[in-house]
């Protein structure tokens, strides 16, 4: 399915397909949500007909805005269309730009708005199979020694908000908890 989301071409956001957007590496908005139960972190696995990291853990969820879509309404529609979680609305914690080669010859050069929302109960998910194949929920430690360990399984985003930007997505009490 092709789908515009805001790029910048020649410094000016435009409206541009997503896939040429990875196959030319434009700079374009993104959305990434984690979903947090005390220690724990929800964990997606990327559906393996996804066009660029098939098979790769991610955070709870992933996605670009449509055009004209503000960053707070695609978090919460995408953890519905991809997870069936409904009822959350995360928070915005940070604002970064990276980019990383995501295999295919595509390139992810993403500014991306960066949402939290804490849960107190178990969650009932409706995974959507086309965009993810299994999830799990991950101690913060726990995830970042099989990161460091196993780096493949992962996407490289996530590596990257866990290495350069885990203080800002997650604060420090679970930083600080997940230490003692």
């Amino acid at each position: 399915m092709n789908s515009l989301i805001p790029a910048w071409v020649d410094g000016v956001l435009t409206p541009v397909d997503k896939l040429y957007a990875h196959e030319t590496g434009l700079k374009h908005k993104a959305v990434s949500v984690f979903v947090v139960k005390g220690l724990e972190i929800l964990l997606q696995r990327r559906a393996l007909g996804k066009y660029h990291t098939p098979g790769l853990w991610a955070n709870t969820c992933c996605t670009h805005p449509m055009w004209g879509e503000q960053p707070s309404s695609c978090a919460v529609r995408r953890m519905e269309q991809e997870l069936g979680i409904t009822g959350l609305y995360p928070e915005f914690r940070h604002h970064l730009e990276y980019r990383a080669d995501v295999g295919n010859d595509m390139v992810e050069h993403e500014a991306v708005d960066i949402f939290l929302t804490h849960v107190h109960h178990p969650l009932a998910l409706d995974v959507n199979p086309d965009e993810v194949m299994d999830t799990r929920w991950v101690n913060y430690h726990d995830l970042l020694a099989e990161v460091a360990r196993y780096p493949g399984r992962f996407t490289p985003w996530l590596k990257i908000y866990l290495q350069n930007y885990a203080d800002v997505i997650f604060g420090p009490d679970l930083i600080i908890a997940s230490k003692t």
